[in-house]
């Protein structure tokens, strides 16, 4: 993580928003192609939703599911295949939306099944073809490229239906103020609102990679106001669970069981490293 450039005059750095969208546009072909997404593995049938994600979120058949920033929709149409109605995914990647829908079509789901949208998720309650859904799904690395969180609560939550939730699980922030190789030392401020930009030619599912865009903006948003910005929706939360595995490695000494996650050695005290939550919206 960098320093922050001299921010515009609407306090967010210039061109922040063209830039993410070329970094992620870029993405697309490497990830698709990468043995961290695996299509092959994923269009035979492998599970990718996490275990964890599962259990929580719970039974999904018969329901309608939207997934904000979805990239190329690979959890989204996990979800389908575990008896979602009608699964909706948005995300403001062209060519991710474009490789979602051939994905959906390689996995014989049509529209009327398996829906992807380009759009910008502040601007979701408009692009998106219905006006509430029984889930609405989102994280793993999404809400770190939002500078407003709450407009970003107050979007999402207005597309829960009635008697439905909002389920986020998220890399939990606490990573962010830890030293880059071991994670042993604090050295960024946890409360920084200011942005973070970052000017890497590789990505997290190929550390090879070679981006043409390489510069992208984010910013860190702690848990408190997370949860603060959707209680303030009206939505109620259910639960806020804190995991000590993450989805890759982080830190230059975590370890893995093979299990698809990632962990400290075992003689480092625990920390978390992801979390999770379910707010529903009373009937």
């Amino acid at each position: 993580m960098s320093s922050a450039p001299t921010p515009s005059d609407s306090g967010l750095p210039d061109g922040w928003l063209e830039a993410n969208r070329s970094n992620w546009d870029g993405r697309v072909p490497v990830h698709v192609a990468s043995d961290f997404y695996d299509l092959d593995a994923f269009r035979a049938g492998k599970e990718v939703l996490r275990d964890f994600e599962v259990a929580e979120v719970g039974e999904v058949t018969g329901r309608s599911l939207l997934h904000l920033q979805c990239h190329f929709g690979q959890d989204t149409l996990a979800w389908a295949r575990r008896g979602a109605k009608r699964v909706v995914g948005l995300d403001f990647s062209e060519p991710a939306v474009e490789a979602a829908r051939e994905l959906a079509a390689d996995l014989g789901m049509g529209p009327d099944r398996a829906a992807f949208v380009a759009a910008d998720v502040y601007d979701a309650r408009e692009a998106v073809p219905d006006p509430v859904y029984d889930i609405v799904y989102t994280g793993t690395g999404a809400l770190s490229w939002l500078p407003d969180i709450r407009r970003w609560a107050e979007t999402a939550a207005s597309l829960v239906a009635p008697g439905g939730f909002l389920y986020l699980a998220e890399f939990h922030p606490i990573t962010d103020v830890l030293d880059d190789e071991t994670g042993s030392h604090v050295v960024h401020d946890y409360f920084s609102r200011e942005p973070w930009i970052e000017d890497e030619t590789d990505t997290y599912a190929d550390l090879d990679a070679e981006l043409v865009h390489t510069r992208s903006v984010e910013w860190q948003h702690p848990i408190g106001d997370v949860v603060s910005a959707l209680c303030a929706t009206g939505l109620r939360l259910e639960f806020l669970h804190e995991h000590d595995t993450s989805l890759f490695p982080r830190f230059d000494n975590f370890v893995t069981a093979g299990d698809g996650y990632y962990r400290f050695p075992a003689e480092r005290p625990k920390i978390p490293l992801m979390y999770s939550l379910k707010a529903t919206r009373p009937l």
